[in-house]
């Protein structure tokens, strides 16, 4: 990419979105189209494809999504494939018609089969059955993944796929019945803490291990995939190093200053019990992520400590 390329963010106001416009920014890109939902309905194919005519973008990163924890996606399963489905088919169609130079859609690591192998290597994809409380979101995920795959065979369009593992950040997403398990905990522990409570309730056993990516580690990795990556087939982009959802939450404590006991409810689900992606394919292209866990949780706790008045009334 140039510095003067007209760059579409899809998504700019999300978890990742915002990532990739600052790492844009950073490194000097300035030409940047953003659209809020309330600006472009990307669930309207009309209303995208007259947006990709008149707009013109060259390059896309793909980062919007509906998305939630285990609960929302459970319980809101029809929107979580209707609604990704759509957004998903009215860009990349509409990136084709409009002669869009590059592409980048960003998929999940719930793709993957529950039982897969572990670590999950990218041909492991379609191998086995999903995870059935967000099997709607993966697959509407899979089906992001095989328009970019056949519209580049079939047209020859420049369009990519990564799939991040587990992302934690500023600007996550910290409502405690649909956030994901790492800014939930953090919350409940920051307001356990504000409470002098004795205790902090952890959905699940505890056991399920899990990696985490700091958000401004994946902007720099789909920066460096945009201008370094141009294969069809999809690639992982993670940490490769795994720690058990117990082990968060004492990171979690320790970070917080919460001095009282974490309480494991058994009778709520732990979800797939391990998901570790393989990173070699990236390692071997030239990229490692570069922010430990416990550093990347010191980073989201202070935005959040900086921000908790208006995270509160959410």
């Amino acid at each position: 990419m140039q510095k003067e390329s007209k760059i579409y963010v899809a998504g700019h106001r999300g978890l990742v979105g915002s990532a990739i416009v600052r790492k844009l920014q950073e490194n000097g890109y300035h030409n940047l189209i953003l659209k809020s939902s309330d600006e472009l309905d990307l669930r309207r194919q009309i209303d995208v494809e007259d947006f990709f005519a008149s707009e013109s973008p060259d390059y896309v990163f793909f980062a919007a999504a509906k998305v939630g924890g285990i609960n929302a996606n459970n319980t809101y399963r029809a929107e979580f494939i209707y609604e990704n489905l759509m957004i998903e088919s009215n860009i990349i169609h509409s990136a084709y018609l409009s002669k869009v130079k590059k592409l980048l859609f960003l998929g999940s690591s719930c793709i993957y089969p529950k039982l897969s192998p572990q670590p999950m290597k990218e041909e492991y994809l379609l191998t086995g059955f999903l995870e059935p409380t967000n099997e709607p979101y993966a697959i509407a995920k899979i089906a992001g993944i095989k328009l970019c795959e056949n519209y580049s065979r079939q047209y020859g369009t420049n369009f990519i796929s990564a799939m991040p593992t587990n992302l934690y950040g500023i600007y996550d997403n910290f409502d405690l019945a649909n956030s994901h398990v790492l800014p939930a905990l953090m919350r409940k522990t920051h307001e356990a803490k504000l409470a002098h409570a004795e205790s902090v309730e952890i959905w699940g056993t505890g056991v399920a291990l899990r990696e985490f990516l700091y958000v401004d580690d994946l902007a720099e990795a789909l920066l460096f995939l945009m201008n370094n990556y141009n294969e069809i087939e999809f690639v992982n982009v993670g940490t490769g190093e795994e720690v058990s959802i117990k082990e968060l939450a004492l990171l979690i404590q320790a970070v917080v200053g919460y001095q009282g006991e974490l309480k494991f409810d058994t009778s709520k689900p732990d979800g797939t019990l391990r998901k570790l992606l393989d990173t070699s394919k990236l390692n071997g292209i030239g990229w490692r992520a570069g922010t430990s866990l416990k550093e990347g949780l010191e980073l989201t706790y202070k935005w959040f400590l900086d921000n908790y008045n208006a995270i509160r009334g959410k």
